[in-house]
């Protein structure tokens, strides 16, 4: 990415590292827990490994909207299952899937598509793509924590470096 992709550039990076922390929360997951739940009323893990899915399609969608045409096979995503009971091996390779595809996205947006607005199944007029970018990433961060939170609940010892990139 070039210099007008400075600010892309530095949000892919975080949602890589992200993404990279979520898969190795989900190599933790123990595979007898999957219908597991801490309450009646809240996800399953493996509903919240779906629904993990769903967010990181949140983000090829934004693309796909801001570049359709040289993304026009990013459409065929929207026919994959997301929010469904998701199994450890399938989450992993989904979000390998759709990692390179956000990186493919990216790499034909550049800083001057951020302020561009994009209608949304939120807000039908449009939001700015960095606006939308951005409540895509907290998202999907909030949903990384549910699963680190989770995992803590079922007597996994994750710990601080299990949930952020310590330098």
């Amino acid at each position: 990415m070039g210099e007008s992709n400075a600010l892309a550039s530095l949000f892919l990076s975080k949602l890589e590292e992200q993404t990279e922390r979520t898969k190795h929360l989900i190599a933790l997951i123990p595979p007898d827990k999957l219908e597991w739940k801490p309450q009646p009323d809240s996800l399953r893990v493996c509903d919240l490994l779906g629904h993990l899915l769903e967010c990181l399609a949140g983000f090829c969608a934004t693309l796909y909207a801001v570049n359709s045409a040289r993304l026009v096979h990013f459409s065929g995503l929207r026919e994959l299952p997301v929010n469904h009971c998701c199994g450890i091996e399938e989450a992993s390779e989904r979000i390998r899937d759709y990692g390179l595809h956000i990186k493919e996205g990216f790499a034909v947006l550049n800083d001057a598509h951020l302020p561009r607005r994009v209608p949304t199944v939120f807000v039908a007029e449009g939001e700015a793509v960095m606006t939308v970018m951005l409540g895509n990433l907290e998202h999907f961060i909030n949903h990384k924590y549910q699963l680190f939170f989770y995992l803590k609940l079922l007597g996994v010892g994750v710990t601080t470096s299990d949930l952020y990139k310590l330098t």
